[in-house]
């Protein structure tokens, strides 16, 4: 005969799982790291805001808005572009920031004061919030949602934009993203492309094939600074003028 069956104690058995570590940034911003490096592949740095190093797999060329609209034509359709307040963010070939002040000076605008920086190695570039479904509006990383209606509407796949005169203001986001000087993208990457393909780099020059061309950009960037350096100066008093000689 079997004997007594002894009490099961009920503290050594865990009615529960024991908790999980977490795999890594919950919330709004560890989606966005998440994007960028598990869908682009990009590097990211720790920390919030989130920020990407640059000279990595691009360079980063610094330009007043305005005169950024006036180069996109000079862009591949798949070349990324970001809007950060009255900047814009044109991504370049990597080692094109140590390029640039002999590239200056090889089209005769080395002796100029230009209002445009190259971002290289070392650098770091704010993360733009990725785009969002057709319908949404992008908002800066630990916001809420923007009602429809606000914020910058992503370009769709495959559509270029178009440039306006060189006498209009060009277009900015709309709703707190652009209020609060957010980066935002105008031209998103595609996750599964090769970035660097469509990137303007200094050996695109005379390929006579379809790479977007760094000097051919970087011209066209620097002739419409100085333009708009030169209507700033006309549009000035007289005596501020003479101050500023």
């Amino acid at each position: 005969m079997f004997g007594a069956s002894q009490p099961v104690n009920a503290s050594s058995t865990p009615l529960v799982p024991l908790p999980r570590r977490p795999l890594g940034p919950s919330g709004a911003s560890g989606q966005v790291r998440r994007w960028y490096e598990n869908e682009l592949g990009w590097p990211t740095v720790p920390g919030d805001p989130l920020r990407l190093p640059v000279g990595v797999r691009y360079d980063v060329l610094d330009v007043p808005a305005a005169a950024g609209h006036a180069a996109l034509r000079r862009l591949a359709s798949g070349s990324p572009v970001a809007l950060r307040g009255g900047r814009m963010l044109l991504l370049v070939g990597a080692g094109s920031a140590e390029e640039l002040p002999g590239l200056l000076e090889w089209l005769d605008w080395g002796a100029l004061s230009l209002d445009l920086v190259a971002i290289g190695a070392g650098g770091l570039m704010e993360a733009p919030s990725p785009p969002v479904p057709h319908g949404e509006r992008a908002v800066p990383h630990g916001e809420g949602p923007v009602p429809h209606g606000e914020g910058p509407v992503p370009p769709a796949r495959g559509t270029r934009t178009a440039a306006p005169c060189e006498a209009d203001a060009p277009p900015a986001p709309r709703g707190r993203v652009g209020s609060q000087g957010a980066a935002v993208w105008l031209r998103p990457p595609e996750p599964g492309c090769e970035v660097e393909a469509s990137l303007p780099t200094l050996s695109a020059l005379g390929s006579g094939g379809d790479a977007p061309d760094l000097v051919r950009l970087v011209n066209t960037v620097a002739t419409q600074c100085h333009r708009f350096r030169l209507r700033r100066a006309c549009a000035q008093p007289p005596a501020m003028r003479a101050q500023g000689r």
